[in-house]
């Protein structure tokens, strides 16, 4: 059966778009109407180092099997879809075509796969420890999660590393970490049975007869996606400091009792909210991917950059971690840093 994905945001969504499409799917891209021209008339290419190979290899959307579109959120149809990918970072879905677009989203019933690194909050009302906490204070705009039933969304680690070449077309993708996603899924036996499609469909697909990276890990698990907290504390947010920003391989590697402790605390905060300890991602595992991560993480590059809101799983991992009675300073003193950052970028700003 061909599956037909509609995935907000041509960036690192275009990434799951590539791999299902080459598993003989189709995918709609949702973004600005300059990319979606752009998309339409050339199609995309993501560049993906298959093992054993010194070079990237170029996988062009034209040249695989499924369709690939790009749509503006304006015309946009969900209801025309199977599934919902939401690959944008949390902060755009507050702008007004966006927060038009969920709605239409959450009216249609269609299931959703969000491959955000912040959990949307219908998922977290899945989680029983999480269910009546308060949270809000995380999101950029939590009410237009509203109208979502809990049941149509899950969570999908966005493990694999990815960026756009700044010297590229915005239809270029360039994958630096090829690692799996990761979903948990819905509860309801037609959803998942999707999933597992797609996840077998992507992983029987080869180039020149060689496995290609990046696959769909389906888990039963509602906390599997949840192990990205712990990488994104001790590298990701640990990557903005006061007055700059370091790359991710120095945040972890400069001081790495400091970062086993904090990324202990995370783990031990997943596993009290009901993951199984078998759940998490071994410290020494994270650690030697990060050896990999030269650049700063995307969050600390937006601040940087001026950046007056970014994805906030920092604070969420701290305001989660108090719902179960937990903190940690050094999560605190990284809480406290981001915050101190964005305002003084607002203040610039104004």
């Amino acid at each position: 059966m061909t599956y037909r994905v509609l995935i907000l945001g041509a960036s690192y969504g275009s990434l799951l778009g590539t791999k299902l499409i080459a598993a003989g799917h189709d995918a709609t891209l949702v973004c600005r109407d300059k990319t979606a021209r752009l998309i339409n008339e050339k199609g995309t290419e993501v560049r993906i180092k298959l093992r054993d190979e010194d070079d990237h290899r170029a996988f062009r959307s034209g040249d695989l099997p499924g369709k690939l579109d790009a749509v503006t959120p304006e015309d946009a149809d969900p209801a025309s879809y199977d599934l919902v990918c939401l690959a944008m970072q949390e902060p755009q879905y507050s702008h007004a075509e966006l927060k038009d677009l969920l709605q239409r989203i959450a009216k249609a019933r269609v299931p959703c796969m969000s491959i955000m690194n912040m959990p949307p909050p219908p998922y977290l009302k899945r989680i029983p420890a999480l269910k009546d906490a308060s949270l809000d204070e995380a999101f950029c705009d939590p009410a237009i999660w509203d109208a979502f039933d809990p049941a149509l969304m899950t969570l999908c680690s966005p493990d694999p590393q990815a960026f756009r070449p700044p010297e590229e077309d915005a239809n270029v993708l360039h994958v630096g970490l090829p690692t799996n996603f990761k979903v948990s899924t819905f509860g309801d036996d037609k959803h998942d049975a999707m999933l597992r499609t797609l996840e077998a469909d992507i992983e029987a697909v080869r180039a020149d007869g060689k496995d290609v990276p990046v696959k769909l890990r389906v888990f039963d698990s509602l906390y599997v996606p949840f192990a990205k907290w712990a990488m994104l504390a001790t590298g990701n947010y640990r990557c903005i400091l006061d007055d700059g920003v370091q790359p991710i391989r120095d945040a972890v590697h400069k001081d790495q009792s400091a970062s086993r402790e904090i990324y202990g605390f995370v783990n031990d905060v997943v596993v009290g909210l009901g993951a199984a300890p078998e759940d998490m991602v071994p410290f020494e595992k994270y650690a030697a991917a990060a050896e990999k991560l030269l650049k700063p993480s995307s969050a600390a590059r937006a601040i940087d950059d001026g950046a007056t809101g970014i994805e906030r799983v920092d604070k969420l991992t701290k305001l989660a971690a108090g719902a179960i009675g937990r903190n940690h300073p050094v999560l605190d003193r990284t809480v406290e840093t981001v915050d101190s950052r964005l305002k003084q970028n607002a203040t610039e700003t104004v």
